[in-house]
């Protein structure tokens, strides 16, 4: 018996006062309706209705049901508003999961963007330099970085590539001097970046060449987040590859240089994942939307700027 149904039909009957006449409004039968009100009655075992040939009337078990299936109504009708509405219309909580750098340099200003686009939606972002468990920690969207992803079920948007460029300061240049070929690495203090899809014990740098690998051996400091690497490169700690988001504000200040120019680190994929494509919520449709949009063109603008300070230079 569809318990939720036969509320809807009693109701119908109640306000149409017959049977008949509910029966009309639901482009129905008056038998579909009677024996709706019956399977009701029988399955709470108490007449709701006395009947006559000529018209219905509420028993006192009957008023105060129909007054429950009125409010239990009401709110089925506003949850299905609700979950349709959240379909049609971003609103609500979005809760972002990005490594932690990335999402500095480029989510934590697109986020305030986006919500001058969709004021209803409140981002909540936490940064990590791990690949969340979207389900069971109950994230709506991740923004990764790798060269490939684990195989992990969920929906992958690519939304754009970055790579690393070498970099150290001007104090650690002027006391060591610049190493002019990636062999000349070995002999230099190169840091260590520990991090998804990063590998702190050797650097493989694309260049004229093709691609070369480079041994990282013994690392005097090693780090898990780009932002902090980047402070120990520009700190004169040693020579550090750092993300392109991570370095270029340093590179424009000045306050560390770019070496090996002609070289750069194979580039890494940026994605956005989540969980499935089907009744995909607004909010998470329009934010998936917005970055495939607005990421390509913030990391191309990264990139020009890096070509005109490597040709000032």
């Amino acid at each position: 018996m569809d318990t939720l149904q036969n509320m809807r039909v009693f109701v119908r009957v109640v306000d149409a006062g017959s049977f008949t006449a509910a029966a009309q409004q639901m482009n129905s039968t008056t038998a579909y309706a009677s024996r709706a009100v019956s399977d009701l009655e029988a399955h709470l075992r108490t007449r709701l209705l006395n009947r006559t040939t000529r018209r219905i009337a509420l028993t006192e078990a009957g008023e105060r049901y129909l007054q429950r299936c009125e409010q239990i109504l009401a709110y089925v009708d506003q949850a299905e508003a609700e979950a349709g509405d959240a379909h049609a219309r971003p609103s609500g909580k979005l809760k972002v999961h990005c490594f932690t750098s990335l999402g500095q340099h480029y989510l934590v200003p697109a986020i305030g963007r986006y919500r001058q686009r969709y004021p209803d939606v409140h981002v909540e972002l936490t940064l990590a330099q791990r690949m969340p468990d979207l389900l069971d920690e109950g994230y709506d969207v991740a923004i990764v970085v790798g060269r490939e992803l684990p195989d992990s079920g969920l929906v992958s948007q690519r939304l754009g590539d970055s790579y690393s460029v070498i970099c150290a300061s001007p104090d650690y240049v002027g006391a060591h001097g610049k190493p002019q070929t990636p062999a000349d690495l070995a002999q230099h203090a190169c840091l260590g970046m520990v991090a998804p899809g990063f590998h702190f014990d050797e650097w493989t740098l694309s260049g004229p060449r093709g691609d070369e690998l480079v041994p990282v051996t013994a690392p005097p400091f090693r780090v898990n987040v780009a932002e902090a690497l980047a402070v120990a490169v520009r700190e004169g700690m040693g020579i550090g590859g750092l993300p392109l988001y991570s370095a270029i504000g340093g590179l424009r200040s000045g306050q560390i240089v770019r070496l090996l120019p002609e070289y750069r680190s194979q580039p890494m994929s940026i994605y956005a994942l989540y969980p499935s494509r089907q009744y995909l919520d607004a909010k998470i449709r329009t934010w998936v939307d917005f970055l495939r949009d607005e990421l390509p063109a913030t990391l191309e603008a990264d990139e020009a700027a890096l070509a005109q300070i490597t040709a000032a230079t």
